[in-house]
């Protein structure tokens, strides 16, 4: 995958360079602008399957991981084809590069883009992680191939290396990980957290790489209700 991110602003961009027959497949929906030499097509997300297996897996990935029942395929009609894409989280993109000996595992709504040869799995985790966490229910996005993902978190992205060690982080604030890892969902402190404030932490523990967006969109929503009109004052 050939693309540039803008810099020096906190509503970063992508634009995708595609070559005549080049494929990437990007978020539907996330399609900002294209030069005209690009053609795009949407499709189940079924990550290959056809007919109604196709459309019961893609309804599937849907229900469990939170990712639109469809996807879209960009495809270059020259060797001059430019996509501009964004996510709709406000903040950071980072690259993930999969191969063989290297998979991640995604929080719900981190994919942006990927190679054409790429995909990801759905993963059932364990139950205890399923129930209390927010990272994908009783399943989880894994990623699948070689090649290039792009994925995106709320704010910034900052990520923290493990040698045989471990990390705590915020539920709502982990956007992706390294499949080597191994990770429990645990109440942070007290009665859920109450007492500092916190819920739901990550723990993980191995050898591998996090990525942890230093927002979430949880936080934001908690900080904004107090100002919402309440529906049940005008009853």
């Amino acid at each position: 995958m050939n693309y540039t991110i803008s810099q020096d602003t906190a509503f970063p961009t992508v634009t995708l360079h595609l070559s005549k027959g080049e494929q990437v497949q990007i978020e539907r929906g996330s399609m900002i602008a294209h030069n005209g030499q690009v053609q795009l097509e949407g499709h189940m997300n079924s990550n290959g399957r056809k007919g109604l297996g196709g459309m019961l897996s893609a309804l599937g990935r849907s229900v469990t991981s939170g990712e639109s029942f469809f996807i879209t395929t960009a495809t270059g009609t020259t060797d001059n084809g430019e996509l501009l894409i964004a996510p709709a989280n406000p903040g950071a993109i980072r690259e993930l590069k999969t191969d063989g000996s290297q998979q991640w595992r995604l929080n719900t709504s981190a994919y942006l883009a990927s190679d054409a040869g790429t995909g990801y799995q759905m993963v059932r985790q364990k139950l205890g992680t399923a129930v209390f966490g927010g990272t994908g229910g009783l399943f989880v996005m894994e990623t699948q191939g070689a090649g290039t993902f792009l994925v995106s978190g709320y704010a910034d992205i900052i990520e923290v290396n493990l040698d045989n060690n471990e990390y705590v982080v915020d539920n709502s604030n982990v956007v992706a990980w390294s499949q080597s890892l191994n990770y429990n969902i645990e109440v942070a402190s007290g009665t859920f957290g109450f007492k500092t404030g916190e819920g739901l932490v990550n723990h993980f523990q191995g050898t591998g790489k996090i990525l942890i967006q230093t927002r979430s969109i949880e936080g934001l929503a908690n900080l904004l209700m107090p100002y919402l009109p309440d529906n049940s004052s005008n009853n």
